[in-house]
């Protein structure tokens, strides 16, 4: 998976102009590149659930290196935009304070299949994001960076769901149960997850504040989104459902879903 991989060699750093550069991007782009970057930890998690599946364990460390590149990647450019952002303390700060259960023997979503059902939700979400991001910014660095981790957030789409097929043949779970899955894993979205990364790359002196944090994150990571986006998140995560990505109601529910969006981001709190 990682043979042809960009490297952050590839993107032309040399090209970054400050002066396109928008500040309210670059709050999420720093708690962006502590999500991803933890994701190497989210592997220790994965090869616990899948202890006698060798193939699945090799492909999940091969995405989690991919994972910590993208925060890698996000992170220099914050400091770029940024020179007071401290990615060090910052991670350390997020792992302090928001614990992935590494030593989970099972899946907490209740079946193998279910677990990579909420993983492929997950790289729906992160793909249309920074797919998202890369059509609004026009500072040319951060538009390559998220080009290439929304290419790579779909690729993982297409490998969770392949080791889905795989366990669906002998596991079962009916379309309900999987599209249980999937929205109680898109209602995580608002978990502390997200919330925690938003305080501590950005904030240094009030304490967390799960409900004020999480607002100022999806006030702005709303914000990014364009209804294109949103169709193709919303097609995907039927697929993943066991439900037709060309249903009739995925245009009307796209339409719907993307102006909750806008109004979540037009009337949430900014500060933070």
């Amino acid at each position: 998976m990682a043979a042809s991989h960009w490297t952050l060699d590839d993107i032309p750093w040399q090209q970054f102009d400050r002066t396109r550069v928008d500040p309210e991007l670059v709050k999420i782009i720093k708690a962006a590149s502590l999500v991803e970057y933890n994701g190497g930890i989210y592997a220790d998690y994965l090869c616990n659930v899948f202890p006698d599946d060798t193939a699945f364990q090799a492909a999940a460390k091969i995405w989690a290196q991919e994972e910590v590149q993208h925060g890698e990647a996000l992170a220099r450019w914050a400091a770029m935009a940024d020179q007071a952002f401290d990615f060090d303390a910052s991670i350390q700060r997020f792992r302090d304070g928001y614990q992935i259960p590494v030593d989970a023997p099972e899946s907490v979503r209740g079946s193998r299949s279910g677990e990579l059902v909420a993983r492929c939700i997950v790289e729906v979400g992160t793909s249309s994001y920074y797919a998202s991001i890369a059509s609004l910014t026009d500072e040319p660095v951060l538009k390559a960076i998220c080009r290439n981790i929304a290419a790579d957030e779909l690729r993982h789409y297409k490998l969770f769901y392949t080791h889905l097929k795989r366990y669906l043949e002998h596991e079962r779970i009916g379309k309900w149960r999987r599209l249980a899955v999937a929205l109680g894993r898109i209602g995580e979205s608002e978990d502390d997850e997200l919330a925690y990364a938003f305080y501590a790359a950005n904030e240094n002196e009030q304490p967390y504040d799960r409900k004020k944090h999480g607002q100022a994150y999806m006030k702005r990571a709303y914000a990014c989104y364009r209804l294109s986006h949103v169709q193709r998140a919303v097609s995907m995560t039927f697929k993943a459902a066991g439900l037709s990505p060309q249903n009739p109601i995925t245009g009307p529910l796209s339409r719907l879903l993307f102006g909750f969006m806008r109004l979540r981001s037009r009337w949430t709190p900014a500060a933070a």
